[in-house]
């Protein structure tokens, strides 16, 4: 296994970048999903993306510092639900798949993702 971190494994900010951007479209055109953008202005979501992306880059190790709120803090009242957590994993598959992340990288991102279960499903 490689001394590298998942930050670098992923290509750093730019394959993180690219990741957010190719996964947001997928929520935000979802049936399920899609609620959570609505009435948001696209600056609001341009925000939004960029702390996601931070976020990211910062929990897979990198030298980005993530200055938004805690996920308990951010995801409180949007009642998320298990059948949401679900199509959200969905949709970062799909997104995994189609820019071909390798399979460890891929069990890595899921792992870290599973451990804020806790703070973001109501």
């Amino acid at each position: 296994m490689s001394n590298e971190s998942l930050y670098d494994r992923l290509d750093a900010y730019d394959g993180i970048n690219t990741f957010v951007n190719n996964l947001l479209p997928r929520l935000q055109g979802d049936d399920l999903l899609g609620r959570f953008w609505n009435n948001r202005g696209i600056d609001g979501i341009e925000r939004e993306k960029q702390l996601l992306i931070d976020f990211l880059c910062s929990g897979a190790g990198g030298p980005v510092y993530y200055t938004g709120r805690d996920m308990v803090a951010t995801h409180k009242g949007m009642n998320i639900d298990e059948s949401d957590w679900t199509r959200f994993f969905e949709h970062a598959g799909a997104t995994m798949q189609a820019l071909k992340i390798p399979d460890q990288e891929c069990q890595d991102v899921v792992a870290f993702v599973t451990s804020l279960k806790g703070e973001i499903v109501e």
